[in-house]
């Protein structure tokens, strides 16, 4: 009788330590807020599918700049217009990611095969008023793939290495800044 009793306080005992980690795991309920233009939960499967095709899209400097040669090929500079008049690869085409649209891509990418090589601030190094340096988990290739997988671009490599501008075999231009008009 008296193990019984022992087991049965014990077991009492352990009820009463138990059910308040039980409560502290449980999280609270957030309601979300709807926008049927803004979805998350399809960001984060674009994000998840694209993470092993990713890592076989990088590409060296030396298969970038083949790459580049071959026809109906799209380089993308997805910086801002300033800083890619400052410094950028021969023959990119510019649109900044703030900029990014169906329309916008359909107007520099109207194929959604079109084969995409794309590079950004945290390729390249020995400018940084050209090239300035995101966080490396903010770094703008990331975004700017899977952006492009969102609206249906399937196609997309990315530079790879970190290099320097003085040394890279890629031809880098810059252009003029637009004059102000003659107040003649």
């Amino acid at each position: 009788m008296k193990q019984f009793s022992i087991i049965l306080i014990l077991m009492f005992v352990f009820s009463l330590v138990a059910k308040p980690n039980q409560k502290q795991s449980k999280k609270p309920k957030v309601e979300a807020i709807p926008n049927r233009l803004i979805d998350y939960g399809e960001f984060k499967k674009i994000v998840n599918r694209s993470e092993g095709e990713r890592e076989t899209h990088r590409l060296t400097e030396d298969q970038f700049l083949k790459m580049m040669s071959e026809e109906g090929v799209v380089v993308l500079d997805a910086r801002s217009e300033n800083r890619y008049r400052l410094l950028h690869i021969k023959g990119a085409i510019n649109l900044p990611f703030t900029e990014f649209t169906k329309d916008s891509l359909a107007g520099v990418i109207p194929e959604p095969k079109s084969k995409i090589l794309i590079y950004c601030n945290n390729n390249f190094e020995g400018n940084e008023q050209a090239f300035a340096a995101k966080s490396p988990a903010a770094s703008l290739n990331l975004s700017t793939y899977n952006s492009l997988k969102a609206y249906g671009y399937t196609n997309i490599y990315e530079l790879g290495p970190l290099l320097d501008v003085n040394q890279t075999k890629l031809p880098l231009v810059s252009e003029p800044k637009e004059s102000a008009p003659n107040s003649n």
